[in-house]
């Protein structure tokens, strides 16, 4: 689907650039509309998506991370995030609740944490090639203001 808007950053997967990550992602979303709920929703899955990216993509190193946010035509709000880090085995597995690979200060609830704050989660991942998450989310039309 064609996107009205874009834009599209990159960063080294320091995990102080997380906060960035989110705090953009709600900035650019903000043309929407959306409740302050949403906006909550949306900082809380971008930040799941940009930590699994830092703390499993690249565990001992720090590579680069490519956030692309998007405004559909449709209104619908979309948000990947990309590595190129270690891959994925085993890409159900990882997507179990509980499950983790990031010792025992995880929870294992990242990619739970996505889907239950957006619309629609895609996951893809190579290992030895990186991993891609897309999460899109519509917010709810709001009360014209008088």
């Amino acid at each position: 689907m064609k996107a009205s808007n874009s834009i599209k950053l990159e960063f080294p997967s320091k995990s102080s650039n997380e906060s960035f990550a989110r705090a953009a992602a709600a900035a650019f979303a903000a043309q929407l509309d959306p409740t302050m709920e949403e906006l909550g929703d949306l900082r809380t899955a971008v930040s799941e998506a940009v930590t699994n990216a830092i703390v499993h993509a690249y565990p001992d190193s720090i590579g680069m991370i490519c956030m692309k946010l998007r405004i559909l035509e449709s209104g619908v709000f979309e948000v990947t995030v990309r590595d190129w880090g270690r891959g994925i085995e085993d890409l159900e597995k990882a997507m179990t609740p509980l499950y983790s690979t990031g010792g025992e200060e995880r929870s294992g609830m990242g990619f739970t944490i996505m889907d239950s704050f957006t619309d629609k989660l895609r996951v893809r991942s190579s290992p030895g090639k990186g991993t891609t998450v897309v999460m899109q989310k519509s917010f709810s039309p709001r009360a014209v203001r008088v």
